[in-house]
This record gives C-alpha cells, structure tokens and sequence, in this order.
C-alpha cells in the first residue's frame, strides 16, 4: 500500500512541480522556478510517506509566502 500511495504522491507533487517550472521560466521569476525543481526531484529522495507528503506541502507554500 506505501508503494503505491508513494508513486501517487510523488506524481502530484511532480506534476505541480512542472507547472511551476513553466511559470517561472515565463514570469522569469527563481522561487517557482526553484520550487518546481525541488518538487520534482524531492520525491525520489524520500521514501517515508509522511515525510513525502509534509515536504512537498513545504515546497508548494514557498512560492506563495516568498516573492522574489
């Protein structure tokens, strides 16, 4: 059950990670931009669920807390 709710997880994150890729390249803004890459690489670091699932909500209220 961990493995799938892991790959679940790690898909989401990564796939707002991308978004926020895309929205830093264009606003030519870094903390999105770093934060979509952090989202996209933090889930094959990890392999706790809590910890997934806490640090990517972490990396997904960075950009909207730091402007830059």
């Amino acid at each position: 059950m961990q493995g799938t709710s892991l790959l679940f997880w790690g898909m989401l994150f990564g796939a707002i990670g991308f978004g926020f890729i895309v929205y830093g390249r264009r606003q030519k803004a870094i903390v999105p931009l770093l934060a979509g890459i952090a989202l996209l690489i933090f889930p094959y670091l990890t392999s706790n669920i809590y910890f997934l699932i806490t640090g990517g909500m972490i990396l997904l209220a960075l950009p909207f807390f730091f402007k830059i």
